[in-house]
């Protein structure tokens, strides 16, 4: 019986070690996973989860984009990025568009802003220039 309950306690921290959610990101403090520097920019930031729970925190999404060269894709979960129209909230990466436009500028200077919204996607688009892209799309971009 006290096997069993050690057995069943061990399993309870375990699961709760591994769960696959996002972590919040401590703007000012935290560091990002790639380049180390601070992660300050709100509307910029992002963050993978693998499956196993592990968070990588990155101040741009081109550095999240940067680090998948060196990282099997299957091994994650979330892929989260920052919506430049809502700063600090954390979206799916994979159903964000994504601007590359010199007319906004991003932590490491590759210009990529993500939003959660196609027509605000859109009209900074038509703001700013640039163009637009898909996840997918931006995978084959940052294809090493």
């Amino acid at each position: 019986m006290r096997l069993r309950g050690l057995l069943f306690g061990f399993l309870a921290l375990w699961s709760v070690g591994c769960t696959v959610k996002p972590q919040p990101i401590e703007y000012g403090s935290d560091g990002c996973h790639f380049c180390s520097m601070t992660i300050v920019d709100r509307q910029h930031a992002a963050q993978m989860v693998t499956k196993k729970g592990k968070t990588f925190k990155f101040d741009a999404v081109e550095c999240m984009m940067n680090h998948l060269k060196e990282v099997d894709q299957g091994t994650v979960a979330l892929f989260l990025v920052n919506d430049y129209s809502e700063p600090g909230e954390l979206i799916d990466a994979e159903n964000a568009t994504y601007l590359i436009s010199p007319g906004i500028p991003s932590p490491m200077g590759e210009f990529l802003t993500a939003f959660g919204d196609h027509a605000h996607a859109k009209s900074a688009q038509e703001g700013n220039g640039g163009d637009l892209y898909t996840w997918d799309e931006l995978l084959n971009r940052f294809k090493p």
